[in-house]
């Protein structure tokens, strides 16, 4: 309990309702709900992001550099991905219902939905989840800085990253061509957890 927490003040706050808090929304069936410290002022050192998805779908390429984030799958399923710093390997983990993943610290990392209706639930150990989004890096680091550090063609990468959108959160964009993307689901460091029991389908909300 964080003593700086005025439990017995009038304005503090026990229940949100996170439907009421979105974060980002591509569709009805492709969103994220926040929850954090702003809009509960009695949180101490926990925040979620509440997230829908449809297959293919991906939070974008991102790290959180203020906390380790828990994905619990509530419904469908997702594959976690994330950049293993120590080994510079990808690992991705499967996870369906009552599954998770855990995420380090500033570890890059994305998610993608593998069926339709999927929910998950991104538990951070901070007050409020911070991310730099891949997006971001892409659009907004110089072109003559991208260029010049790697040996790349200005122009050629000025072409390449042209149609990034600055804070994708979720991707491929609605105007996505299919033939544009080509979402691939399994990895050589690829694990799967053993298939959970049947159980009812969990219908959350949408905005």
């Amino acid at each position: 309990m964080t003593d700086s927490i005025n439990y017995a003040s009038p304005s503090a706050q026990f229940t949100f309702d996170v439907n009421d808090s979105p974060l980002f929304k591509k569709n009805d069936d492709n969103l994220i709900n926040v929850l954090g410290v702003q809009q509960l002022n009695t949180l101490d050192n926990v925040s979620l992001l509440d997230i829908y998805l449809s297959t293919g779908n991906v939070v974008e390429p991102h790290y959180h550099q203020n906390a380790a984030e828990l994905v619990y799958c509530i419904s469908g399923a997702a594959a976690v991905s994330m950049l293993n710093p120590f080994t510079k390997q990808i690992l991705t983990y499967s996870i369906a219902p009552g599954q998770v993943a855990n995420v380090p610290q500033a570890w890059w990392h994305y998610e993608t939905a593998t069926a339709d209706d999927t929910h998950l639930l991104a538990i951070f150990n901070a007050p409020t989840p911070e991310a730099i989004l891949g997006s971001d890096l892409l659009k907004f680091t110089p072109a003559n800085v991208m260029a010049h550090t790697y040996c790349i063609d200005e122009k050629t990468w000025k072409a390449a990253v042209e149609p990034v959108k600055p804070s994708t959160y979720i991707g491929p964009y609605a105007d996505c061509k299919p033939n544009e993307y080509a979402p691939r689901q399994t990895h050589p460091q690829h694990r799967r957890y053993p298939s959970p029991p049947r159980r009812s389908p969990y219908r959350g909300h949408r905005s």
